[in-house]
């Protein structure tokens, strides 16, 4: 792979000073975040107006990831990085000025959340894509860490700073804080060049046709990889098992720990160093040699975390707290050497594919998990359910464990890769 060969070579400044931007502007996108839906709670009181306001945040990614990760692999990634945030920064702009002329509605909000979900489809990929053409593999791991010790802070930081501008600021006031913050994220950008993978020759064709070609050239690139198809399905099974358990905590807090909004609170807060702890620990450690093996381990631990929250009894909500902090850490141990396995071993021209496909799967698994998880909660109990996540991440685990393809993920790419590359040539020249 010439193009990470040469990422290698490359000094982190460029790629740091790029991403110390996109911490101001996942720092202002939450606080706005809090802020919009304090105001849909506070305007509205409607659990239906919250679920409709977290669907906005799901449709794109699910339905146009697949797209957009095509586009993003024959597109200048910078480019993308730059627009998205730009037409983020402009809706949101355009909301400040709904708010100032006291005309918004709730369906605003809504139309705001959705175009900042269509901008992360096509922000998100753009980011990881670049980050194996930028950052030396033997970093890969630490960035992901980085990454997600970032994500945590935010999560601390985010809500209680988007309170306290509430309390001081205007509500067009408080998204022109997102605005400022986007700029910072646009501003390196345009002085800092973004490598670009080396692209297969093409024959001029239809711009529709050829995105389709290349989802379908994704699609195959993916199943023609054991390890990687392996690894999304245990992916999807986590995902299912781990997005009702975070969703049900407020209930879980209040229904059977008995606890109030400040308890709820503290096992968010729990959550989030959690989230810091663990992506500070990958970062300075880097993980096992093999990626996959400090993903499963981090599989393990979510599981065990999600079983102690599964049998605590209502009088013991402090250790429900510890149980918290745990399943904080495991994400990034889960997480960052997930992206870092694409990242070191899916081809530069492909990883925007990828990355879209794995992310339509897990968005997608979100709404059905939530489906499941609701009438078995309502039936069996609460704790049955974390019992059952607990019980579904282990078996993930050790099932990773056993699968030769999984496990052996990094060592096998090469071969599938030039497979794939070899079939590519071969239809080229067909053509």
């Amino acid at each position: 792979m010439k193009n990470q060969s040469e990422a290698a070579n490359r000094p982190l400044g460029p790629f740091l000073t790029i991403w110390t931007g996109q911490v101001f502007s996942l720092l202002g996108s939450n606080l706005v975040q809090f802020a919009l839906i304090w105001w849909l709670t506070q305007e509205t009181g409607s659990a239906t107006v919250l679920a409709i306001a977290s669907m906005m945040a799901f449709l794109p990614q699910i339905f146009l990831s697949p797209f957009a990760g095509a586009l993003v692999d024959r597109w200048s990634r910078r480019t993308v990085m730059i627009a998205a945030d730009g037409m983020i920064a402009l809706a949101t702009l355009a909301l400040a000025g709904l708010f100032a002329l006291d005309i918004v509605a709730v369906w605003h909000i809504y139309a705001l959340m959705f175009v900042r979900s269509l901008g992360t489809a096509f922000h998100w990929p753009a980011m990881q894509a670049s980050t194996s053409l930028m950052v030396p593999e033997k970093h890969l791991a630490r960035i992901a860490g980085l990454n997600q010790a970032l994500e945590g802070a935010a999560l601390i930081v985010g809500p209680p700073l988007g309170a306290l501008l509430l309390d001081l600021l205007p509500m067009q006031g408080v998204l022109a804080v997102d605005i400022v913050t986007a700029l910072i994220a646009i501003t390196p950008l345009l002085f800092i060049a973004v490598p670009q993978p080396e692209q297969a020759a093409r024959e001029d064709a239809p711009v529709i046709r050829s995105v389709l070609s290349d989802m379908r050239d994704g699609f195959q690139y993916v199943w023609s990889w054991p390890g990687m198809v392996a690894l999304i399905g245990i992916t999807v099974v986590l995902k299912l098992a781990m997005t009702p358990a975070f969703s049900l905590i407020p209930l879980l807090v209040n229904q059977h720990f008995g606890g109030d909004a400040a308890q709820y609170s503290l096992v968010e807060v729990a959550i989030g160093i959690g989230l810091v702890t663990g992506g500070v620990v990958l970062s300075a450690w880097g993980g096992f040699r093999r990626k996959i093996i400090t993903t499963l381990s981090g599989v393990a631990i979510l599981g065990m975390s999600f079983l102690a929250l599964g049998m605590l009894p209502g009088g013991l909500f402090q250790p429900a707290v510890g149980a918290a902090f745990i399943m904080g850490l495991s994400i990034p141990l889960i997480d960052g050497p997930f992206m870092a396995i694409i990242q070191s071993s899916a081809a530069p021209e492909m990883q925007g594919r990828v990355f879209t496909l794995v992310g339509s799967l897990l968005s997608a698994s979100s709404p059905i998990a939530l489906a499941a998880a609701g009438p078995v909660a309502d039936w069996l109990g609460l704790q049955v359910w974390y019992l059952a996540a607990g019980i579904m991440c282990l078996l993930a685990g050790i099932a990773g464990i056993a699968m030769p393809a999984l496990v052996n993920i990094e060592q096998n790419a090469s071969d599938g890769q030039t497979t794939f590359d070899a079939s590519l040539g071969a239809e080229a020249s067909a053509r």
